[in-house]
């Protein structure tokens, strides 16, 4: 039988995490059909690609990404396909578009307007988690798998506001997350620093838990505090998910601001008790310092409590904001991580009113120099002008932290990438070739063989892929060639929109989203649904 594809004497590191090897490798109708190792012969093939000195790997899978609307409303993707990134895992931090009703989806698109953008033509308009995936499987460029949010479910059965969730309520927040999961989503994510999911008490969480486990998916919880009092939101995470049975993903875990330098160790020590006692942890990480977020997230929770009209409202009264300005400038608050605010870390990424395109690239604390304001003056005019859209960098990493938790036996790469703004974090377009080019190459934190199954053998194993995300006979082709001595990130962040280099092909469900360098016009990419089975393309 004549094969799709021919990839001759390429390296393979097949995701195992086992030693590579030199074969001819076929792809027929999307699937792996041979693996012939050596110089063995391979049979014909409509197409050959020559693969000497490159390696083939499966193709990267993000752990978490805020590509939700993106994916559809610009399905070039060339963000991630061009990275190598053939799976991503949407529904992050608690927010997103479904399930879904009228209310609650206005008010998400204002809530996360930075996230995600505002595309004025974009039918948004699906109800369930299975209207949304069925809407990706009519074309996307990559593969993608969802979360059930939190946040949303909160949103929809308890309001915006902080208040306790009744037994009833929380029956229906069970309810249409057990939904969720029937119609495929892999798990349930929660922001439990971005309102209204934070309002959520541990009691509440370990009941949707509950139904989580009971579907076989994770938690992929944004915790309450990724500087002061990290560790301690790190154990109620492990506590919570213990407590319910359910499986945990640490997503972007970081020790971040300046109480956590140096302490990565402590966290570490802290996930290896718990697996060791049994408890099922996975984390993942981006290679980067900076992190990035909205502005209206380093509010105090108490000022977003009832939706983003009430939060603009609060922002124009001025005792209110004497009080918000007083927690964020000297005491520190719950949306800054216990932390207080350093003005000159708080850069601008991007903006929803082009009349505040000035503002892009540069801190609050520069802005305030060069207008003569008061720099948390500035917080709140870029809050108010640009109705909650804004994004930031957040310069608040520590580098050993970064390497010593990409080192880690459960560790899986993650971009936690916007990919809207004028200037979004450049892991949007750069965080697997950083991995295999700084983080392997360069610095040898980690090994390639080893780098290569971090990001695509063990994620696929936490997601319970069936059959996909490794280089084997009969698994799906999703699959990328690079040149292990030229790949590298390119994407800055004065220029982050930069393609990578030395990633020549990538497949995805066998077809080439990336052709020679260059992006074709082909959306193969499906929704990856959990079932009984395995998660797995329907």
């Amino acid at each position: 039988m004549t094969a799709d594809w021919l990839i001759r004497r390429a390296t393979v590191i097949d995701g195992s995490g086992g030693p590579a090897y030199t074969a001819n490798v076929t792809v027929t109708d999307g699937v792996i059909t041979g693996i012939h190792r050596g110089t063995a012969a391979a049979g014909s093939a409509r197409r050959v690609i020559e693969a000497e000195n490159s390696v083939l790997a499966p193709g990267f899978i993000d752990m978490h990404a805020h590509s939700d609307i993106q994916i559809l409303a610009s399905p070039e993707h060339m963000a991630k396909v061009s990275q190598g990134v053939t799976l991503e895992v949407l529904g992050q931090d608690g927010l997103s578009f479904a399930p879904a009703d009228e209310a609650s989806r206005a008010a998400l698109r204002r809530q996360i307007a930075g996230w995600n953008g505002t595309p004025d033509s974009f039918d948004d308009r699906w109800a369930t988690v299975a209207d949304y995936l069925d809407r990706l499987d009519r074309g996307i460029a990559c593969n993608a798998a969802y979360l059930v949010p939190q946040g949303t479910l909160r949103l929809m059965v308890v309001g915006p506001d902080d208040q306790r969730a009744t037994p009833e309520q929380v029956r229906r927040m069970q309810a249409l997350l057990a939904a969720g999961l029937e119609q495929g989503a892999i798990g349930m994510s929660s922001g439990l620093t971005y309102p209204p999911g934070m309002f959520a008490d541990d009691a509440e969480l370990t009941q949707l838990l509950r139904v989580v486990a009971d579907h076989g998916g994770y938690y992929s919880p944004h915790h309450r505090s990724y500087g002061a009092g990290a560790l301690e939101a790190y154990a109620e995470m492990i506590d919570v998910c213990r407590a319910a049975g359910c499986a945990l993903h640490l997503t972007h875990a970081t020790m971040n601001f300046a109480p956590n330098a140096g302490r990565a160790g402590e966290l570490l020590r802290l996930i290896d008790d718990a697996l060791d006692a049994g408890d099922d942890i996975t984390l993942d990480s981006y290679p980067y310092l900076p992190g990035s977020t909205t502005l209206s997230a380093i509010l105090p929770s108490w000022a977003t409590t009832g939706g983003p009209d009430e939060l603009l409202h609060r922002l124009q009264d001025p005792t209110l904001r004497e009080r918000i300005g007083y927690q964020i400038e000297q005491v520190g608050t719950d949306g800054c991580h216990g932390c207080v605010t350093d003005w000159q870390t708080i850069q601008i990424s991007g903006v929803g009113n082009p009349d505040l395109s000035d503002a892009v690239g540069r801190t609050i604390d520069e802005i305030a120099a060069s207008t003569g304001q008061p720099a948390l003056d500035v917080f709140f005019d870029l809050l108010l002008r640009d109705r909650l859209a804004t994004t930031i960098l957040q310069h608040v990493g520590h580098e050993d932290n970064v390497q010593a938790i990409m080192r880690h036996r459960t560790h899986c790469g993650g971009s936690d990438a916007i990919l809207v703004g004028e200037r979004p974090h450049p892991r949007a377009w750069g965080t697997f070739p950083r991995y295999l080019a700084h983080y392997v190459r360069e610095l040898g934190v980690l090994d390639l063989v080893d780098c290569v199954h971090h990001l695509t053998g063990r994620p696929a194993a936490r997601l319970r892929l069936q059959r996909r995300g490794l280089v084997r006979e009969g698994y799906a082709a999703d699959l990328v060639l690079f040149d292990p001595d030229g790949v590298r990130d390119t994407a800055t962040f004065d220029d982050p929109r930069q393609q990578a280099a030395g990633i020549d092909w990538v497949l995805v469900n066998g077809t080439a989203v990336i052709e020679a360098g260059h992006r074709t016009d082909d959306l193969p990419g499906r929704a990856m649904r959990r079932t009984d089975e395995g998660t797995r393309a329907l």
